[in-house]
């Protein structure tokens, strides 16, 4: 009777600790730092362009959130639209008046515009107006638009009735007048009219930008202006504009309610924000190609490693280690790479936004949900480019391996 000599139990493969993990991948990475490099440059481009467009479009919308709550949201304006037989219409006279009789009223203002045109001197053609509106305007307009005087003085119950006039910054612009000081004039409905003061650019009413303001009765008395208003500006509660829009057209014209325009100019301001929210999603777009043409890069850099490393694969199989220690070994390396280039995209994508919004004043905000995004979206790509060329790795014979090298 014979007996069989007892087998001898295999050894098991020694485990690798996270921390060994991390050691072999990241020696891995610095054998080969140029072509790290370019390829974490790859991911890094992607990721910056995504982090900036978002971190350019919160940083604007902050922006014009801070805009909206200095200049506020509750103004309404009121125009004339067309009448029932298609014609121009016009507001009544008395239409100021009746607009502030609203309870949730705050504040009315208004402008009027005239027939005349406004020149730097009197020697320019008539026909080179430059497109400039002159305006008969009452004395609480900016108080009501929100308006600033950039230099001078707005017009009052004393220099309102005599030829005087102030001029919005772009018409100021193009008539090439810096400042408002008594020796400035320019010709206004054939005679001099001294400018008092130039106004900031406002946000709310642009179209104040572009006009020459001369008081209400100078301009009754002057250049024979019929009294009806052009534009009505109106501040409600905060807690009624909704109500109070409603009843605008048939408070200012109560005969014609159907030929009154009324807008909320903070409505184009939100319109304007959605449209370059349109915009952030074509460059977020472009972003993620770029992204993805990244990882195509990491794919490409672990396959050719994987090629060029045949012997060490081999030589580590033949010493005992695992499949998947091989496995883990390269997937750790493209999840490194992919982080280094993400971790390199966040800072460049914040130093972007940063630097363009330095450059336009706004506020620079990032949102914490962008950044985090990006070096998850890294780590995804990274997990995914690499899988294969890590499943490759840890499929090769040892002996093939070896005898490869």
């Amino acid at each position: 009777m014979t007996t069989s000599a007892p087998t001898r139990p295999r050894p098991k493969a020694a485990r690798l600790s996270p921390s060994d993990v991390l050691r072999v991948g990241g020696s891995g990475l610095r054998s080969r730092p140029m072509r790290v490099f370019l390829s974490a440059l790859g991911i890094a481009i992607g990721i910056a362009a995504m982090i900036g467009v978002v971190g350019i479009s919160t940083s604007s919308s902050e922006e014009l959130n801070r805009k909206l709550d200095a200049l506020g949201t509750n103004l309404l304006t009121i125009s004339p639209g067309q009448s029932f037989g298609g014609g121009d219409a016009h507001l009544p006279a008395e239409a100021v008046d009746m607009v502030a009789r609203i309870g949730s009223v705050e504040s009315v203002s208004a402008t009027g515009k005239t027939d005349a045109k406004v020149y730097r001197n009197d020697r320019i053609p008539k026909q080179e107006t430059g497109g400039i509106g002159v305006y008969a305007a009452r004395t609480d307009l900016p108080a009501t638009v929100g308006g600033q005087v950039a230099t001078g003085q707005w017009l009052n119950d004393a220099n309102g009735k005599y030829p005087a006039v102030v001029l919005g910054p772009k018409a100021a612009e193009q008539l090439a007048i810096s400042k408002a000081d008594p020796d400035t004039q320019v010709w206004l409905g054939g005679q001099w009219f001294t400018v008092i003061g130039i106004l900031e650019p406002n946000e709310l009413a642009p179209e104040l930008d572009a006009g020459a303001f001369v008081g209400w009765e100078a301009a009754e008395h002057e250049l024979d202006f019929d009294g009806y208003p052009t534009n009505i500006y109106t501040r409600t509660e905060s807690t009624a504009v909704t109500d109070v829009q409603a009843v605008l057209g048939a408070t200012a014209n109560p005969e014609d309610p159907s030929s009154v325009e009324v807008s909320r100019p903070s409505d184009a301001l939100a319109a304007k924000e959605a449209t370059d929210d349109t915009l952030s999603g074509l460059l977020l777009g472009l972003g993620a190609v770029a992204l993805l043409v990244g990882g195509v890069g990491v794919a490409n850099t672990m396959v050719i490693s994987v090629l060029e490393r045949r012997a060490e694969i081999g030589l580590r199989r033949s010493l005992g280690a695992t499949r998947g220690q091989i496995r883990t070994q390269f997937l750790c390396e493209s999840l490194l790479l992919s982080a280094l280039g993400g971790a390199g995209g966040v800072l460049l994508g914040i130093g972007v936004t940063a630097g363009y919004a330095t450059y336009q004043g706004w506020p620079t905000v990032v949102p914490a949900w962008a950044m985090a995004g990006g070096v998850g979206a890294t780590l995804i790509i990274g997990g995914l480019a690499g899988f294969y060329p890590a499943v490759r790795a840890a499929r090769l014979p040892p002996t093939e391996a070896l005898a490869a090298s």
